[in-house]
């Protein structure tokens, strides 16, 4: 199973949802989805800003996790 990691790396970067939807231009509704782990397809776009806005790699906001 692919779980985003989302909520982790803002709290490790004291950064919040709003604060990151103003730095991406994403809508908070969108980031919180990606917070709450409610996605199901991931945009590589999004997943893109995340990464440049938080300065870190996929591998921070993604990982798999075997049931």
């Amino acid at each position: 199973m692919v779980r985003l990691k989302l909520e982790q790396c803002l709290r490790e970067k004291g950064i919040t949802r709003y604060e990151l939807a103003k730095r991406t231009g994403i809508r908070f509704h969108i980031v919180d989805n990606y917070y709450k782990n409610k996605v199901v397809r991931y945009d590589s776009d999004l997943l893109d800003r995340m990464c440049k806005a938080l300065n870190c790699g996929i591998a921070d906001l993604i990982e798999f996790v075997q049931d």
